[in-house]
C-alpha cells in the first residue's frame, strides 16, 4: 500500500511537473515487477536472476548517480522504499547505487566499461564488502588484507553482512593494503573489486531479523588473487573515497527511508479508518488521531529535507552534514512509525507472518546498517 499523493511535501520546490510522469510510470513498472514477485523473494530471501534482468530491462538499475537525473533516482528510491519490503530495497539500492558508485566516482574506464553495462542490465549482481567483525562503523580495524605476490595481489579476509552476497557477480571490498604506520586501518587500506566466481571466493548465508530479501551473507576471501586493475582509486587512501561514497549511501538510504514511511502511514490510516473499536472507528479516538498527526508532521518535514538532500547532489553540492541528518532523522522516524503500526494493529500486528512485523523488522535495520545513529549524530555535532 502507497500514500495515494505522488507529490506532496518536496515535490513542488525540487522537482519539474514532468517528474510526475515518471513517478507514475516508475510505480507501474515497480507494481508489475517488484510487488507480484515479492512475497516470493522473501521466501527465497533473494531477488531471483530474472527480477534483476527485468529490472535492468525496464531501465531501473541504470538511472543517473549524480547531475540532473539524480533527481529521477530520488523519486526510483522513494517510490521503491514505498513498496514496503525492505530488504527488496536494499538489495536493490546497494546494486544499482551504493556497491556500483565506486565504480561511478574512482573506477578506470577499464572497470567501468568490465562491470557496469553488466550491472544496469541486471546480468552482473553487485554487492558492498566492507564491514567485518571487529570494523563496522568504525572501519579502522581491519582484519582483511590484500598484499603483493609474485604473479599480482592476494586478498584474504572475511567480510560480514555483505547484502546480495550468495549472488554477487563483483564485490567493491575493503582491505588494509599496507602496514598502518602508527594510524590504524583506514589510512593504510584501499578498495579493490574482487570477481565473485574467483578461486578462494566463499558465501554463507546470515538469515537477519528482517531484511530476508536482501540475500545478506558471510564472505570469505581465501587467497583470492587479483591483478592490479581490480583496485579502485588510489592504492592505500581508501580513506579519500569512503568519505564522499558514505555520503552518497546515507542519502540513498534516507530516500529509501522516506518512501517507507509513506508506505507505513498509509497501512496506518487505512487501519484506523477500517477497524472498530466500542463501536466506532479507531481513528475517532483522540489519542490515535494525535499520535498519527506525529508522525504526518515529522514525515512531511524529513521528505521535504530528502528532497532538498537530493537536489543537493543534483547539483554538486551534497555535504556530509545533510546526508547524515537525512539519514539519521529518516531511518530513525521509519523505526517509529513502523513501531506505531504494529501498536496499532495488536495482536495480529504481532504475528510473525504480519505486514506491521515485517514493517517492524525491516525497519529497525535502518538507524543500524549504512552508519549507526550514534556515528551520525557524532558526524552531524562534528560539522555544526
Amino acid at each position: 500500500m502507497r500514500r495515494d499523493d505522488p507529490g506532496g511535501p518536496g515535490h513542488a520546490d525540487f522537482l519539474a511537473a514532468d517528474h510526475d510522469g515518471f513517478r507514475t510510470r516508475v510505480r507501474a513498472l515497480l507494481d508489475s515487477l517488484v510487488s507480484a514477485n515479492a512475497e516470493d523473494w522473501e521466501s527465497e530471501r533473494r531477488i531471483s536472476r530474472s527480477g534483476w534482468r527485468s529490472l535492468g530491462e525496464a531501465g531501473l538499475l541504470s538511472l543517473d548517480h549524480a547531475g540532473p537525473g539524480f533527481l529521477h533516482s530520488a523519486i526510483f528510491l522513494e517510490e521503491l522504499g514505498g513498496l514496503g519490503f525492505g530488504g527488496i530495497r536494499a538489495s536493490v539500492a546497494v546494486h544499482a547505487y551504493m556497491a556500483t558508485s565506486y565504480l561511478h566516482m574512482f573506477g578506470t574506464e577499464e572497470q567501468r566499461q568490465r562491470y557496469l553495462p553488466g550491472a544496469r542490465q541486471g546480468r552482473l549482481i553487485a554487492a558492498l564488502a566492507l564491514t567485518e567483525s571487529t570494523a563496522g562503523s568504525d572501519l579502522r580495524d581491519l582484519a582483511t588484507r590484500v598484499y603483493a605476490t609474485e604473479s599480482g595481489y592476494r586478498v584474504q579476509g572475511e567480510k560480514l553482512y555483505v547484502a546480495n552476497g550468495s549472488q554477487a557477480d563483483f564485490l567493491i571490498t575493503l582491505a588494509a593494503s599496507r602496514p598502518p604506520r602508527g594510524c590504524s586501518g583506514l589510512g593504510a587500506a584501499s578498495l579493490l573489486v574482487v570477481d565473485g566466481d574467483a578461486a578462494g571466493v566463499s558465501r554463507h548465508p546470515e538469515p537477519m531479523l528482517g531484511w530476508h530479501s536482501a540475500d545478506v551473507c558471510r564472505v570469505r576471501l581465501t587467497d583470492v588473487d587479483i591483478g592490479a586493475g581490480q583496485f579502485v582509486g588510489r592504492p592505500d587512501r581508501a580513506i579519500l573515497h569512503l568519505v564522499q561514497a558514505l555520503d552518497f549511501e546515507r542519502l540513498v538510504a534516507g530516500l529509501l527511508a522516506v518512501g517507507g514511511v509513506g508506505h507505513c502511514l498509509a497501512l496506518l490510516h487505512a487501519f484506523v479508518r477500517e477497524h472498530h473499536v466500542k463501536g466506532v472507528p479507531l481513528g475517532a479516538h483522540q489519542a490515535v488521531r494525535h499520535r498519527i498527526a506525529e508522525l504526518e508532521s515529522s514525515y512531511e518535514l524529513v521528505r521535504f529535507y530528502g528532497y532538498r538532500a537530493a537536489w543537493l547532489q543534483a547539483n554538486g553540492r551534497l555535504d556530509t552534514r545533510t546526508a547524515s541528518v537525512l539519514k539519521l532523522r529518516a531511518t530513525e522516524l521509519a523505526v517509529t512509525a513502523a513501531q506505531t503500526c504494529l501498536q496499532f494493529h495488536g495482536a495480529r500486528g504481532y504475528a510473525a507472518d504480519a505486514v506491521a512485523a515485517r514493517l517492524y523488522r525491516d525497519a529497525m535495520a535502518g538507524p543500524i546498517a549504512g552508519g549507526a545513529s550514534e556515528l551520525l549524530r557524532d558526524l552531524v555535532y562534528e560539522t555544526t
